[in-house]
């Protein structure tokens, strides 16, 4: 009895690690199972920008501050397209998993990691050569030497290592889209104490400085990228590759991109738009096209840098809805899709509730300024600008919370055009009303002098853009996910089994 007693926990242990199949239980409490671990490795991939933003900002410079914080968006967008192409990629591996195909899913991990080497060169290649014209577009230039020095050589860097950072979102996704959202939850762990330690290293030891900051950031993932392949390997014998399964076909590799490119554009659009706010934030900095202050810059970026800490459990949910829609959607169980959809819709709604108590709290006083700012560069006018920007966005969260989940899950269903069509929506709302309303209400141009409203509206961007991508996604929302008969799931599974 003693024994068996003692096992328990080592099983409850063991059994942690094993894949949630996604396809069966209350719907709810799958999910949440399954989407826990997610969350908490979207916030210690949180834990990786704060580390560097709060090391850098208690160290270095305002001046080389300013830099790191304009090429935030920048970097975004390399990142995030890498990101959401491979969880893209990984609906049509999860639609294996749901009808269990287990040839299939090692044949779409020899197609991702084809597309993955050629997307590594392309992008890489790509960022490096428009960085110049990218830092421009924000207004970083070489007329201000120490923000363009210190901008050029951290966007230089993380460009450089894109493909550390690419093929560690595909073992990832790829994991979760197995059901094992663990495993990729631990080896983020690993990495961000890593990333950490080589930031204090690279930084404060080496005096690295800014290059510090991007070369720790790189390292952790490389390393955490060949140790999270070569345990999968282990821990999963079925996904060791055959032969034949690197006979990969043009129709393989379409499948694939046809789900991965629209995610991906869609997480890209996100960073797009962020600049565009940005290099209209430079100028709140500016008179007659002169610096006079960082306070707006400053003041923004350490705002959304706690925006994308505060939407993460919301994001992370998401994430986890579209392994789930796709595993059902491969087994055939659609009755699943719509109900867990609700039931998803209801706690991103509590969470999203949650997060913005918590960011409130945050605000007073200019609290989370402390966290990424040494407090000689915390003024009066630094907390106004970054809690304008929060107060904006706070009181419009339900909107991003159904962003979220119902994004996802259309990716989920292969209806990956309307998140592309959404995404199109939303950057579009955003760069109108960012080149519009603050000027108009500025009498014309935008500066220092502006009135606060005309912050305001830049602010609103934010939820406007939200509202337009969601008006989209009402569309498959009801036309699909919701309608009763299930036609359209029952066609997108059909298409699946086919291989169309």
């Amino acid at each position: 009895m003693e024994k068996s007693q003692n096992r328990k926990p080592f099983q409850a242990l063991r059994d942690l690690f094993h894949p949630v199949d996604l396809t069966h239980g209350t719907c709810w409490r799958t999910i949440l199972q399954f989407s826990l671990p997610v969350i908490l490795s979207y916030l210690l991939q949180q834990v990786y920008t704060i580390s560097d933003a709060a090391i850098v900002g208690q160290t270095l410079t305002a001046q080389e501050v300013a830099g790191v914080n304009d090429t935030t968006s920048l970097v975004f967008i390399f990142l995030q397209f890498a990101f959401g192409v491979s969880a893209g990629f990984c609906v049509i591996t999860s639609c294996c998993v749901g009808c269990r195909d287990q040839a299939g899913v090692r044949r779409s991990m020899a197609a991702q990691l084809v597309l993955s080497a050629g997307l590594t060169v392309l992008l890489t290649a790509l960022a490096l050569v428009l960085l110049n014209p990218m830092l421009a577009w924000i207004n970083v230039t070489p007329e201000n030497p120490e923000v363009y020095r210190a901008a050029y050589t951290y966007c230089g860097i993380i460009f450089a290592g894109i493909g550390a950072q690419l093929f560690y979102n595909f073992i990832c996704s790829f994991l979760r889209s197995m059901g094992d959202s663990v495993t990729p939850l631990l080896f983020l762990l690993g990495s961000t104490v890593l990333n950490v330690a080589l930031d204090l290293l690279f930084i404060l030891v080496l005096r690295w400085g800014v290059a510090g900051a991007a070369g720790a950031t790189v390292t952790a993932q490389l390393i955490s990228t060949v140790a999270c392949f070569a345990y999968a390997f282990s821990k999963y014998p079925d996904l060791r590759l055959h032969k034949e399964d690197w006979h990969i076909t043009g129709l393989d590799l379409k499948r694939h991109i046809v789900q991965g490119v629209p995610l991906g554009l869609q997480f890209s659009v996100l960073a797009i738009g962020i600049i565009v706010m940005q290099s209209v934030v430079v100028k709140f900095d500016m008179i007659d096209g002169q610096m006079v202050s960082h306070a707006a810059q400053n003041g923004f970026g350490a705002a959304n840098k706690l925006n994308s800490l505060i939407m993460t459990p919301v994001n992370g949910l998401g994430a986890a809805m579209t392994s789930f829609t796709a595993q059902n959607l491969g087994a055939g169980y659609t009755h699943r899709i719509r109900k867990g959809i609700l039931q998803g819709l209801v706690m991103a709604a509590i969470i999203g509730v949650c997060s913005v108590g918590l960011g409130l709290l945050l605000t007073i006083d200019g609290a989370y300024l402390h966290i990424f700012l040494s407090a000689d560069k915390v003024t009066a006018d630094t907390i106004r600008f970054g809690n304008h920007f929060l107060y904006v966005d706070f009181s419009m969260y339900l909107l991003l919370c159904f962003l979220f989940v119902v994004r996802n899950c259309v990716q989920g269903i292969q209806r990956a055009p309307f998140v592309l069509w959404a995404g199109a929506s939303e950057l579009i709302a955003r760069v109108a009303i960012c080149l519009t309303l603050p000027a108009l209400l500025s009498g014309g141009v935008v500066s220092a002098q502006s009135p606060e409203l005309a912050f305001y509206a830049l602010c609103a961007a934010d939820p406007l853009a939200w509202l337009a991508a969601d008006l989209v996604l009402l569309v498959p929302f009801f036309k699909n996910m919701m309608h009763r008969n299930y036609q359209y799931l029952y066609g997108g599974v059909e298409q699946h089994l086919l291989g169309k």
